[in-house]
Order: structure tokens, then sequence, then C-alpha cells
């Protein structure tokens, strides 16, 4: 990935997706995340606040989708939100990263160019 991060302009995956994940990785249960900022959504299973029903948007999230936003939480984030990945990222696509973008009327990210060789270089 180049050195600007996508996700820093966009936040459109914590502003759709519900963020579920096993209850374990919460703080009352030797994980990272706050309980405070959870919600129960099966025996199992928390969802961040703000993403357990439409219209979702996690409460760690700070900023505009698709200006300028940031995690309030990175370093205590999900497993869920810690395996999400832009699109392109390492050159693999991410077709939900392309849905939450649709869903706020953004354009989906590209691929990055592959550098150019003169016609006088032989790769």
């Amino acid at each position: 990935m180049s050195i600007e991060n996508p996700c820093l302009t966009c936040g459109a995956c914590c502003a759709y997706f519900r963020v579920s994940f096993f209850w374990g990785e919460c703080a009352s249960s030797g994980g990272v995340v706050p309980d405070n900022v959870t919600v129960q959504v099966s025996p199992f299973h928390v969802a961040m606040l703000g993403t357990e029903s439409k219209p979702a948007r996690c409460v760690g999230l700070m900023g505009d989708v698709g200006c300028g936003v940031r995690c309030t939480m990175y370093e205590q984030r999900s497993s869920t939100c810690r395996e999400f990945e832009a699109s392109w990222v390492d050159g693999q696509h991410n077709a939900h990263c392309d849905t939450a973008r649709a869903a706020h009327g953004l354009p989906p990210l590209t691929p990055p160019l592959e550098p150019q060789l003169s016609p006088d270089r032989v790769a």
C-alpha cells in the first residue's frame, strides 16, 4: 500500500457494517476491547456500539465519512477491525470495501498503477 492510507479519508466500513466479534475479546474477559463500547448481539458475540442496527456508525469512528476519519480506539479494536483491509492492500481486492464505499457514494478504490518501464530499459 502507498504511504497514504485510504482508510484515513474513508471510514465507510465503520459506518456500514455490523462489527461483531467473540465476547472473549472484551476487556472483562481478558481481551482489549473496552466493554462499555460493545453490546451483546448473541450468546457468544458482541458488536461495537452503533453498528448493531442500521444506519450503522461505530462509536469509535471520529470524523466525516469520505473526508477525514480516524478510529478513537485503534489500539483496542477488535479482530474484526484488525482483519478488515481496504481494497488493494498487498494487491488484494476487497469487495466488502467496495460495498461500504458505494453505500456512502464513494467510488471503489483502484489498484495502484504499475511502474512503467522506459522503452530503452528491459525488465
